[in-house]
């Protein structure tokens, strides 16, 4: 079974249209961040949310806007320092991003700790981890109250560069919630043909995405085409190894969905064409051996 395919809204430019486009196409998430389209996502996506009352949304909290600094900064929720590395995962402005989040999304189900490792840049893991605690700790005064659906952590390299591990996480959430129980539900990181550890870690049955789906939760692959990087490496021989007939794109997507353990593969596809070139090559996905050709071939193997 492949993961399935929906928005991420990170490099996407006309928000709303991306999203109608992949909303109409049955996307089951769409994923996004206050700080995306200029800190313009969230307001662009509400109206299109009510439209389409089944999608499940999920955000982020850490990254903001430099406009956005500013206002935490006038309600006293952002350090200066914090300010000028428009990154913050301190509880009082957790809670107040997830305020603003709620207020312009109208509902959220999943938020993400957004890149916890640019936080703890200077910091040793001690102090990265308690940093990382005190957003779980907002987090889960949301999700207790009802008001978000769980939590979980969205990162580019905190798992490969070691700053922390599924287990330590979760053992975080547990440390958040004190006596009752934990709501840390996803994790988000990159899965593609260039970052391909996740992909031949779960082919070995280990690695994060096998951990966190052990553990229960929904896992998110980002970045399958790499910010398009990918697509210059989508030899013609490489897409027929995968499977011939598919665009460059169609092959990447179907790679990186096809990894073990992983439930949602995001993408920016922002026309109907796009989206459905993609979706009928996830329809069918890679056997086990199939992908481990492919990497090996990329391996040089």
């Amino acid at each position: 079974m492949t993961a399935a395919l929906s928005l991420g809204t990170y490099r996407v430019r006309a928000v709303s249209q991306a999203a109608r486009t992949a909303l109409a196409a049955g996307s089951p998430w769409v994923d996004t961040a206050p700080n995306y389209a200029h800190g313009r996502a969230h307001e662009e996506l509400r109206p299109l949310l009510r439209e389409y009352a089944t999608v499940r949304v999920a955000t982020k909290a850490g990254f903001f806007t430099e406009e956005q600094g500013r206002t935490a900064l006038a309600d006293g929720v952002l350090a200066w320092e914090e300010a000028a590395g428009r990154h913050s995962l301190g509880r009082g402005f957790v809670r107040w991003q997830m305020e603003r989040s709620l207020a312009a999304l109208g509902r959220v189900d999943l938020v993400f700790v957004h890149n916890p490792e640019h936080d703890g840049q200077g910091l040793d893991r001690t102090a990265l981890h308690g940093r990382v605690r005190e957003a779980f700790t907002a987090l889960e005064e949301f999700a207790h109250a009802g008001r978000i659906g769980g939590y979980g952590v969205a990162t580019w390299s905190g798992l490969t560069s070691g700053a922390f591990s599924v287990p330590e996480l979760l053992t975080l959430a547990r440390q958040a919630a004190g006596s009752a129980e934990h709501h840390f539900t996803g994790l988000q990181m990159p899965v593609s043909l260039i970052m391909d550890a996740p992909i031949t870690q779960a082919l070995n049955g280990g690695g994060p995405l096998v951990q966190a789906k052990d553990a229960g939760l929904i896992t998110f692959g980002s970045a399958p085409l790499h910010g398009g990087a990918l697509l210059d490496a989508m030899t013609p021989e490489l897409v027929n190894l995968i499977r011939p007939g598919l665009s460059a794109a169609a092959a990447a997507l179907l790679a990186a969905g096809s990894c073990p353990g992983l439930d949602v593969v995001l993408t920016s596809a922002s026309t109907r064409e796009h989206w459905d070139d993609a979706a009928k090559a996830l329809a069918a996905p890679l056997t086990a051996q199939k992908l481990r050709r492919v990497t090996d071939e990329l391996a040089g193997e």
